[in-house]
C-alpha cells in the first residue's frame, strides 16, 4: 500500500456524487437541502485544495463542464433529475476535510431527512490529468462502473482509495485534520448561519 502523500504532479481528485430526495423542488421535506445548499458551494469555494466545480445550465454561478446527464439509478424513480455535483480537489484528504466536517458535515448529518436511502454508491472518485475537467457523463460512467464492479483504480471511494499511479493508498488522517481544522477559521459565519436553517 502506497504511504501517504501528495499525488504526483498534474494529477486532480474528481468528485461525482448522485442521489434522489423525497420530494420535488418545492416540496418542504427538501427544504432545509435547498437552503443549505449555497452556504456548502461556499464552503467548498473556501476549503482548502478546492480546484473547482461543474454549475448547472440556466442556473447563475459557474459554467456547466457539459451537458448534465444522470445514472440508470433515477431510471423509475418519477424524477427526471436528482441532486448531484460534479467537483475537482488538489488530493483526497482536501476533499475529505470538507466533505466530512463543519458546512458539509451538517448537511451529511441530515440528508436521511431530505434523500431516500440508495442502493448505489452515493459518490464516486477518481483521478484526471490537469488541465482537463471531467464532465457530467464521466461522473455518470464512474459511479455506474463502481455500483457494477467495486473499487479499483478507475473508480474509488474514501474507503478504499487508490494513487493517481493506481496503487492501495492510505490516507494521511493527520493532513485532514490539520485541512480541517484550518477550513474551520473561514467557515464561522458559514456554519453559523447554516446551524440557524430548518432541517
Amino acid at each position: 500500500m502506497a504511504a501517504a502523500g501528495s499525488p504526483p504532479t498534474g494529477a486532480r481528485l474528481a468528485m461525482y456524487n448522485f442521489g434522489l430526495h423525497v420530494g420535488s423542488d418545492g416540496d418542504p421535506r427538501v427544504e432545509g437541502f435547498v437552503s443549505r445548499e449555497p452556504a456548502n458551494f461556499e464552503a467548498a469555494k473556501r476549503a482548502a485544495g478546492f480546484v473547482g466545480r461543474s454549475g448547472y445550465r440556466g442556473v447563475p454561478g459557474p459554467r456547466s463542464w457539459g451537458r448534465q446527464v444522470f445514472p440508470r439509478f433515477i431510471d423509475g424513480s418519477g424524477f427526471d433529475s436528482g441532486p448531484s455535483s460534479l467537483s475537482l480537489w488538489a488530493d483526497i484528504e482536501s476533499l475529505m476535510a470538507f466533505a466530512y466536517n463543519g458546512v458539509h458535515a451538517d448537511a451529511l448529518k441530515h440528508a436521511r431527512n431530505w434523500n431516500i436511502k440508495p442502493n448505489w454508491p452515493p459518490l464516486v472518485l477518481w483521478w484526471v490529468d490537469a488541465p482537463r475537467l471531467p464532465d457530467w457523463s464521466d461522473g455518470v460512467e464512474r459511479l455506474e462502473y463502481l455500483h457494477d464492479h467495486g473499487p479499483s483504480p478507475k473508480t474509488f471511494t474514501f474507503k478504499e482509495p487508490f494513487t493517481a499511479t493506481g496503487e492501495a493508498y492510505a490516507i494521511d488522517r493527520e493532513k485532514v485534520r490539520q485541512l480541517a481544522e484550518s477550513n474551520r477559521e473561514g467557515q464561522q459565519d458559514l456554519l453559523a448561519h447554516v446551524l440557524s436553517l430548518k432541517v
